[in-house]
């Protein structure tokens, strides 16, 4: 397989998620502006959307949105407890958080990396995210994991996210629970492998 990405963007949750499933792939830089590929290669070509996180699957099919290839990834391995078999409320609970870091805070996020966005409406932004953050704060000081007890791929997807706050000034110091959380995923040798890669540590 192979994922194309852009360091830090939020392919780097499937990155994380390959890591810890343990499957074989190679890693692709896209730059976003050129929408070439590392190679040369138009990346239109390969994706017609344009958008990171794309998996090129080794039967050459294409796989977009990156809440769909970590359940995909995951499922490859369903030994490695990524995700929940399908049908159990646990995969439903899972896919819930996915579906709400995808929607609530992934997209929150949008209007403070975009340029055109009105400098009156960046603090509404943040304000939001605030909010979003203080309610996954309480959830986190609950229990050790975004869905649960241990590491899915919601945590992949979540910890991606949380990472970019110091890029838009979001000021998340006071949520002590989502800072052990983040250092805690940051510490796991495949998280640290993925970082590594992408030249982000």
């Amino acid at each position: 397989m192979k994922l194309y990405y852009q360091p830090g963007a939020c392919s780097l949750s499937p990155h994380i998620i390959l890591r810890e499933a343990g499957l074989d792939f190679s890693v692709i830089k896209v730059d976003l502006k050129t929408k070439k590929t590392e190679n040369g290669d138009d990346f239109f070509a390969i994706n017609p959307k344009g958008q990171i996180p794309t998996l090129l699957l080794d039967n050459n099919e294409i796989l977009t949105e990156g809440s769909v290839i970590v359940q995909y990834i995951a499922d490859q391995k369903p030994d490695k407890k990524l995700i929940a078999p399908a049908g159990t409320m646990e995969r439903y609970r899972q896919l819930e958080w996915l579906s709400h870091i995808s929607s609530e805070i992934h997209k929150g996020f949008s209007p403070l990396f975009f340029p055109g966005t009105p400098e009156n409406y960046r603090p509404v932004a943040i304000n939001n995210l605030l909010r979003k953050f203080k309610y996954i704060d309480e959830v986190l000081a609950k229990q050790p994991y975004i869905a649960g007890e241990h590491f899915t791929v919601a945590d992949a997807y979540l910890f991606t996210l949380s990472n970019w706050a110091p890029l838009v000034q979001l000021d998340l110091s006071d949520r002590v629970h989502l800072k052990a959380y983040q250092e805690r995923i940051a510490e796991r040798p495949n998280v640290r492998d993925a970082l590594k890669a992408e030249g982000l540590i």
